[in-house]
């Protein structure tokens, strides 16, 4: 790409050769952008110092030229080569005493020895803006140097003008640089113009310009909606869905032959696209003069939206990776874009993101993004929307999850009083409040206040989406927990078969879901002292869970914890300690040792380990070092103990 310094690394490689004589014929430099031809017979003419034959044709008096070179070696060298085959003609003789050295910002030729320019690492990048900035200011702000180079993309023309800049203005903070950037972006002084003794002769802009006008009218507004996407990866398919109505192999032709083609864009996988930094910025600039630009930006934004609702709130593996390189570009809807959502999609992406978010246990970026849905919505409907409840639901949901119950009952009680006041008390998302405020009040021991929100709810939704829809399964299974919490087994029993055949049917066997069904079972089977088949609904259930959601999901946590249990129960010491650590390093992985999950099975598993100590069968667990240490401690305990009692 242009400014990522071929040109320099030409130079350098020249004067070092020519230095050692490598090419005792001598160097000739060609710049390619203008009339090769007549620019290597002018060479001839003044530096060769030779009167030129009569000769037809300025090809023939080229390779004339040639001939008089020199006997020996030379270098010939084409900078920035725009089409091969507006030089080829002019070419020296092959397999002769000339190499030829060519810069280009096209993809090489098949037949030509090629060496791919990258922009430099950080820490390059760092000791290029040292080397230019000499007084240590480049280390007294390490920080704001390292995102300095970030968002200069550590292209090697950025980093030498804004360092040149600096090395001139020697009261210039880089903090200061860095608030001059963020305010004019390309236009900010430090990048326009190049100073007299760099190689390169024009601001990143300019360099940038040159690759522009090469560009095809198509080409320009193709790479100017590329702007849109956020600075990551990007899978083309999103590309495709935001012009339907452009010819798919056309768009592959502009995207391979113009794009790419010209450094403009780069592969980096199957399907996967992305932008330099300030590349991004240049076509940001360009795409805000084009006409089009209010329809792109809104096009972006359905794509972004069509995308959203295809997320889960129950991520499998499979959707996890299927969704994951569309997050970027999603929270660039829901942010820089966001004026362009219709009111009915405004808050679709951030809650799809906080979902994302919130099944990788990132519960602090889930919170963000339902705090963003809310704020967006209020700023727009106002603080009465329907959204704003559905948000306030969604916040809730996540706090319950992570035991934080005070935190719970205020958000659901406003968000059944606007869904009740702007849909009425039989719409669907009033009884979807009901049944998680039911939820609450069966983890608060409150089961009178819970039932009727349950029967309520489950009414509602069977009279609206019929008996055998999976919204009705998650209320049969839910209010299946309570009455088994009030040790009314066969009636939550015949409800959670209920709710697992539901599911099985209308989500297929091996879905989260259905896990969650079986493992319920199962908890109710153990209780009535069913051992084999609470056995077997758990490894069924974990099963499923590993399969769908991977070995580390907290769901799987819980199906090993489960099983722990059953076989402290069974006297199945070696298995329970086993599928007690297992859980326990899941929980520590993805909560922290602190949360209330962690610490629950952590308590159980000491539980554990101290009947162990008092049936004296510590032999036959394992040595692993949490195991040996708690034991320990334990032990220690016990004898503390009995010389108190002595």
């Amino acid at each position: 790409m242009g400014g990522i310094g071929k040109t320099e690394l030409a130079v350098q490689y020249a004067l070092k050769h020519l230095q050692s004589q490598t090419y005792p014929g001598g160097v000739c430099w060609l710049n390619a952008r203008v009339d090769v031809g007549t620019e290597i017979v002018d060479f001839a003419r003044t530096t060769l110092d030779l009167t030129l034959p009569e000769l037809p044709d300025l090809i023939r008096q080229v390779a004339w030229c040639w001939g008089q070179f020199p006997s020996a070696d030379c270098l010939i060298v084409f900078d920035d080569v725009q089409d091969y085959a507006e030089i080829a003609p002019f070419l020296p003789p092959a397999k002769s005493r000339f190499k030829v050295l060519m810069t280009t910002r096209s993809q090489p030729l098949a037949n030509v020895e090629s060496l791919k320019i990258e922009v430099l690492s950080e820490a390059l990048a760092l000791e290029l803006l040292r080397s230019l900035v000499t007084d240590g200011r480049i280390d007294q702000d390490l920080d704001q140097a390292k995102e300095l180079c970030q968002w200069l993309g550590c292209l090697p023309l950025g980093l030498e003008l804004v360092g040149r800049y600096l090395a001139r203005k020697k009261d210039v903070s880089l903090a200061k640089l860095w608030q001059r950037l963020q305010d004019k972006k390309l236009e900010a002084k430090a990048l326009l113009e190049a100073e007299p003794g760099m190689t390169a002769t024009l601001g990143v802009t300019a360099a940038f310009e040159l690759s522009w006008q090469e560009l095809n009218e198509e080409a320009q507004q193709l790479a100017a909606l590329l702007s849109l996407f956020a600075l990551a990866e990007i899978p083309w398919t999103l590309v495709q869905g935001c012009l339907p109505d452009w010819d798919e192999e056309d768009l592959e032709d502009l995207r391979d032959e113009k794009l790419v083609d010209l450094s403009l864009l780069n592969r980096v996988g199957e399907g996967m696209y992305e932008l330099h930094q300030l590349l991004r910025e240049f076509f940001a600039v360009k795409r805000e003069q084009m006409a089009e630009v209010g329809e792109w930006k809104r096009s972006f934004c359905k794509m972004m939206v069509e995308v959203a609702e295809q997320i889960p709130q129950m991520m499998t593996l499979e959707a996890m990776k299927r969704f994951t390189p569309a997050i970027p570009h999603l929270k660039e809807a829901a942010t820089t874009f966001n004026p362009w959502l219709t009111d009915k999609d405004l808050i679709e992406p951030s809650n799809r993101i906080a979902w994302f978010y919130e099944e990788q246990s990132a519960f602090e970026e889930a919170k963000e993004w339902y705090l963003h849905s809310r704020r967006i919505v209020i700023e727009r409907l106002g603080d009465n929307h329907p959204d704003v409840a559905t948000s306030l639901n969604n916040l809730a949901l996540m706090y319950r999850s992570q035991g934080q119950y005070a935190e719970v009952e205020p958000l659901l009680l406003q968000a059944l009083e606007i869904w009740q006041q702007k849909l009425g008390d039989n719409h669907l998302y009033v009884a979807t409040c009901r049944s998680n405020l039911a939820l609450l009040y069966k983890s608060q021991g409150r089961y009178g206040d819970a039932e009727p929100l349950y029967l309520q709810a489950l009414e509602a939704k069977q009279q609206q989406l019929g008996q055998n829809h999976s919204a009705v399964a998650t209320i049969l299974n839910n209010l299946a927990g309570l009455y088994k919490s009030q040790e009314r087994y066969g009636d939550a029993e015949s409800l959670y078969l209920q709710a697992l055949e539901i599911r099985q049917r209308r989500l297929g066997q091996d879905h989260p879901s259905v896990a969650a069904s079986l493992n319920n079972l199962a908890v109710l089977y153990e209780l009535q002292g069913r051992y084999v088949s609470a056995e077997s609904y758990y490894l069924q259930a974990m099963r499923i869970s590993k399969r769908t959601l991977g070995d580390d999901h907290q769901d799987v946590a819980i199906r090993l914890n489960n099983l722990a249990g059953l076989y402290v129960i069974l006297g199945r010491y070696a298995e329970a300690e086993m599928f007690f650590l297992q859980s326990i390093a899941i929980f520590y992985q993805q909560l922290g040792e602190t949360h209330l999950k962690a610490q629950t099975v952590w308590q159980r598993f000491r539980a554990f380990l101290w009947q162990v100590l008092q049936s004296d069968r510590s032999a036959e667990l394992s040595n692993h070092s949490m195991t040996r240490s708690l034991l320990q401690d334990l032990q220690a305990e016990s004898d503390h103990t009995i010389d108190l009692q002595q």
